[in-house]
């Protein structure tokens, strides 16, 4: 039996300008509304990720805060950050978005969970069980939400 892969990704083309779709995933407050993983209850207001070394706060659906710590960043094209419980050292995961315009209003966006360098053993095993599927929930939902019109 081969163990999972600790990088894994999918990726997708949305029918919306990489401006639009990176400010529902630069916008803490947004990312409620396309989690595929079904994790996120809210986030507050206000804390749109402007650079690298910002940190921003979520809520879990079940009921658990974490800080998100940002560690790479270019303005319309890429983000990613290792989430934490509230005032503890990261544990080594990270999620990254990267976007990349392809013309006609349309974006090429990949979504990237590494736990390549997760240290801890609670966290294990939803880390193994984080799929391509999982990702690809994410960037489906994330679509739905930039290509409405309405």
């Amino acid at each position: 039996m081969t163990s999972p892969p600790h990088v894994i990704s999918s990726r997708r083309e949305i029918a919306a300008d990489a401006e639009r779709i990176f400010e529902l995933i630069a916008d803490p407050a947004q990312q409620p509304r396309w989690d595929g993983n079904d994790n996120l209850a809210e986030a507050p207001e206000g804390q749109r990720v402007r650079a690298t070394g910002d940190v921003f706060t979520t809520t879990l659906t079940n009921g658990g805060v974490r800080e998100n710590h940002v560690v790479e960043f270019e303005e319309g094209r890429r983000i990613a950050w290792r989430p934490s419980d509230v005032g503890r050292p990261e544990p080594g995961h990270l999620w990254r978005w990267e976007l990349r315009p392809v013309g006609d209003g349309r974006t090429e966006v990949t979504h990237t969970y590494d736990w390549s360098q997760l240290t801890e053993e609670k966290r294990l095993a939803r880390a193994k069980a984080t799929t391509e599927e999982n990702l690809r929930a994410s960037l489906d939902r994330l679509a739905e939400v930039a290509e409405d019109r309405g």
